[in-house]
């Protein structure tokens, strides 16, 4: 197995020098850059990352916790994160807690004992006590938050404006004459569950108008049944916002078994859009979340905090517009 000598060798370059290149510093230039680069492709050089990071004290390495993998939301902002983390020249590893709290303090611990060098978080919904969070800013380990503000946690976050963007979809749907529009979505003991709610009941208030709220888990099954209790009357709300696209899938499904057909008996908008919805009719008026940008944003700004690039003490907040897009699910005049 070649040496870091012998790929200086070969390139006419220093130790330094070559170990500045496989740190991505940007302190070599191009023309001896491109040297040490081919000679440690013929010499076919595999730095020792164990003993670099010991000697450093950074692995180079971002854990990642994410709270339903299963959910096509969260791929998204995986991949968004870990191609900025490529970029920087980072290797991103990535958790499921399944939203449960337990799994999710298990998975950080790792994080903590594989020494990794910063953690991107999303917090499970019904997120309780946070000391495993804490533990880790107080050890000096970077953390940001996305999708969800972890209640009493001075983090730095990348989020959307979850209560704004459920009140524009329920204007919307106000806007297309419907006087009773129902809302599913998940408890208001979690982060995004309040906001969203918040955002349709401030619409329905605007508006005049009662609202019948709904709430479950974010998981189809909670949907599914939901709707069934919803739309089972006679006398049923017209439309219906739901807070996310699991929940979404349930509820469609309990339309379809119910015989009430989208849009001409119930209008439907939801939160979360995925290209390959598209190719299913009704096409679905949802709230389209920037899932890629929020992944991508939050591992720059981790990897600025570990590279001590971002100054700022206070905590960074960044809010990322959504786009509300319409379509034929919500047409129905009433």
């Amino acid at each position: 197995m070649a040496t870091i000598k012998e790929v200086a060798v070969r390139a006419g370059a220093s130790i330094g020098t070559v170990s500045n290149v496989l740190s991505g510093l940007p302190t070599v230039g191009p023309t001896l850059r491109r040297r040490v680069e081919k000679a440690i492709r013929e010499l076919h050089y595999s730095p020792n990352h164990v003993a670099r990071s010991l000697k450093t004290r950074q692995s180079r390495m971002i854990g990642m916790v994410v709270s339903d993998i299963t959910n096509p939301f969260f791929p998204e902002m995986v991949r968004g994160a870990e191609d900025a983390a490529l970029e920087r020249g980072y290797l991103l590893t990535t958790f499921n807690s399944d939203d449960d709290l337990e799994r999710e303090r298990r998975a950080v611990d790792v994080i903590r004992q594989r020494r990794m060098d910063g953690l991107l978080m999303v917090v499970a919904l019904s997120h309780g006590e946070g000391s495993h969070l804490r533990a880790v800013m107080e050890a000096g380990i970077p953390m940001v938050c996305l999708d969800r503000i972890p209640e009493g946690i001075a983090s730095d976050t990348v989020t959307i404006d979850n209560t704004a963007a459920a009140a524009e979809a329920v204007r919307h749907l106000i806007a297309q004459g419907h006087k009773r529009i129902g809302y599913i979505g998940g408890r208001r003991n979690m982060y995004i569950g309040l906001e969203r709610r918040r955002g349709y009941l401030n619409a329905m208030r605007e508006a005049g108008r009662k609202p019948e709220a709904l709430e479950g888990d974010f998981r189809r099954e909670s949907g599914h049944s939901l709707a069934l209790r919803m739309f089972q009357a006679v006398s049923h709300p017209s439309a219906v916002f739901v807070g996310n696209l699991q929940m979404t899938l349930g509820v469609l499904q309990a339309l379809e078994e119910l015989s009430r057909r989208v849009p001409q008996d119930v209008a439907v908008a939801t939160f979360d859009h995925f290209e390959w919805l598209d190719a299913f009719r009704p096409r679905l008026t949802a709230v389209v979340q920037p899932a890629y940008e929020m992944g991508s944003r939050g591992a720059h700004l981790l990897i600025d905090r570990i590279e001590r690039v971002c100054a700022d003490t206070a905590p960074v907040r960044i809010e990322l517009k959504t786009v509300l897009r319409k379509a034929e699910s919500s047409n129905r005049k009433v």
